[in-house]
């Protein structure tokens, strides 16, 4: 899935509003944080994840790393946060903008 400037705009100003849906903590991306981030994924289309996992390199790995297993896309981080963005096959429930 690879998303425009433009679409990555729209889903930064839609995520500014949200609270991170997903933590997590210092026993780092185990496989119960995969599968409900990709519920959660699946329910919401759009969520942010806060990772308290000690120094920046980890954390930015580890936030790669859930887009990877989850299929989504990585929007956005800030700080212990990142934004992720995936399609619901079934329903969409967010329209991107096509450019």
């Amino acid at each position: 899935m690879s998303l425009t400037q433009n679409q990555k705009k729209h889903l930064r100003r839609l995520g500014h509003a949200l609270q991170p849906v997903v933590l997590i903590g210092q026993q780092g991306l185990t496989d119960a944080v995969v599968r409900e981030t990709s519920v959660a994924l699946d329910a919401h289309e759009l969520l942010k994840v806060r990772a308290r996992v000690g120094e920046r390199d980890l954390r930015h790995e580890v936030l790669a790393t859930l887009a990877e297993r989850t299929a989504s896309e990585l929007i956005q981080t800030i700080g212990n946060v990142g934004l992720y963005y995936k399609k619901n096959k079934k329903l969409a429930r967010i329209l991107l903008p096509d450019t």
